[in-house]
């Protein structure tokens, strides 16, 4: 069933009396100004001037980030344990809010959660910011009557995979980072430095060393089709992102082809063994029927290999195969993730095995990641030095050459 599209809220500014007579002014979302003034009146504030908030010429809005939305559950959860009602919770988490953007969709839920939507509805009105599984395991906690150890677990489950998306950015961002310095570095000496040493070695005359003519005749080719090299490298890098995004069988194939990438393939199959295990771990503990959970794992993957192997999984699981065979199959997981899952199967703790299955692999993602940058480091030290050392070598060989024959 397709989400409900959320009605856009406008801000409204406003003035007015509380119950002791004293004067107060804040701001508050709504429809229009008399649903505004209801509510301030629900409140116990006279409300004695209205308006709607002008909106800036340039205005910046603030987005709402994967770590706003872990933050969020967190503070939900820690003030409905306190005993906090739930429209009081989003009340308070929502006005101490620092992003403006997630202060307005945190009082909009508020809004309907008063209208009587039960709070899994309210979510589903906003599916950018929360998926099927966190609306899943909302809805299985109002149902269960346990929303408030739901919470506490979204915000937990949450939390590590912000983490564990952050380790991988970490491994990655680092070299492409280093990696485009490089080239910008290369390209400002190719079309801007090598070209002042071209006119000075046509003063001396005579033929330059071929290792000099190289590089001399790929600074022509910089200066003559430098819109051409920018050119290629952006649209490759945008065809290569698109692709992505829309082809299913290239994402299948690049998924594929980093599952096997010597390094990277490792550090992204133990990343995508601990999004399932927490993934499965979490909604197996909310009481969510295992066939039912596989579909959100599968989409939690975050690798459309693992994605497929789990869907095939969840068929397998329906005709009443157990898990760990299902697993075994697929020949995606190894041999103590599934013995552990197997334990667990049998002992009936199968979410708490699941668990220290994430554990494990999360610590592995993170030693992997501190391995991995103390490896690229002098990597990318020698990279730098062989690609500018080479440059002023390469310039500097027709004057040594000059110094021996004199």
């Amino acid at each position: 069933m397709a989400a409900t599209k959320a009605v856009k809220r406008d801000v409204f500014v406003w003035e007015g009396t509380d119950k002791r007579g004293n004067k107060v002014k804040g701001e508050s979302p709504g429809n229009s100004i008399n649903m505004v003034k209801a509510e301030l009146r629900r409140q116990g504030v006279i409300p004695s001037k209205v308006k709607k908030k002008p909106k800036a010429l340039f205005e910046s809005k603030q987005k709402i980030t994967p770590k706003d939305i872990a933050v969020f559950s967190r503070q939900l959860a820690t003030m409905m344990s306190s005993g906090v009602p739930l429209v009081q919770s989003f009340d308070i988490v929502g006005r101490g809010h620092e992003n403006p953007s997630m202060q307005e969709l945190i009082l909009t839920i508020k809004a309907d959660i008063e209208g009587g939507s039960s709070l899994a509805e309210a979510l589903k009105k906003h599916p950018l910011y929360f998926d099927e599984l966190y609306c899943n395991l909302v809805s299985a906690g109002e149902q269960a009557g346990i929303l408030e150890d739901l919470l506490h677990k979204i915000a937990t489950y949450k939390e590590k995979v912000e983490t564990l998306k952050a380790k991988i950015k970490k491994a990655l961002t680092y070299p492409i980072a280093v990696l485009v310095v490089a080239f910008i570095v290369t390209a400002i000496l190719m079309i801007f430095v090598i070209p002042m040493f071209e006119e000075l070695f046509e003063s001396f005359g005579g033929e330059l060393p071929a290792f000099t003519q190289i590089v001399v005749n790929m600074s022509r080719v910089f200066q003559e089709y430098w819109w051409a090299i920018f050119g290629s490298i952006f649209g490759v890098g945008y065809g290569f992102y698109e692709a992505k995004r829309r082809s299913r069988s290239f994402s299948h194939f690049l998924d594929r082809v980093l599952l096997k990438a010597p390094v990277i393939g490792e550090l992204m199959t133990k990343a995508t063994i601990a999004r399932f295990a927490r993934t499965l771990s979490t909604m197996f503990a909310a009481g969510v029927p295992l066939v039912e959970t596989m579909e959100s794992v599968a989409g939690a993957a975050g690798n459309v290999v693992y994605a497929d192997a789990i869907l095939k999984m969840r068929d397998d699981i329906a005709t009443g195969q157990q898990l760990q065979l299902a697993m075994k199959q697929t020949n995606l997981f190894p041999h103590m993730v599934i013995q552990m899952v197997a334990i667990g199967e049998e002992s009936g703790a199968l979410d708490k095995m699941l668990g220290k299955v994430a554990d494990f692999y999360e610590e592995e993602v993170d030693n992997l990641v501190d391995n991995l940058s103390s490896l690229m480091e002098p990597m990318i030290m020698a990279f730098l030095g062989v690609v500018i050392g080479g440059l002023v070598v390469a310039m500097y060989l027709p004057i040594f050459k000059m110094g021996s024959v004199v």
